[in-house]
């Protein structure tokens, strides 16, 4: 993506348009914090708990 808008330059859309990529996708930037302790808990715990779901694991 980044190549087409530079080097091409192709406007964000367009080449957006051209894969078949929503601007609104390319320009998601996550807002998740660090916090990978939990995470990590949660995907042993849904390992070992596999038929639990996600908010139950959390409570």
């Amino acid at each position: 993506m980044k190549w087409a808008i530079k080097e091409k330059g192709y406007s964000q859309r367009r080449a957006c348009g051209l894969i078949g990529l929503e601007p609104k996708t390319y320009r998601y930037a996550s807002t998740c914090g660090g916090n990978a302790a939990v995470r990590v808990r949660l995907r042993s715990l849904a390992g070992e708990r596999r038929r639990f779901g996600y908010g139950r694991l959390l409570n």
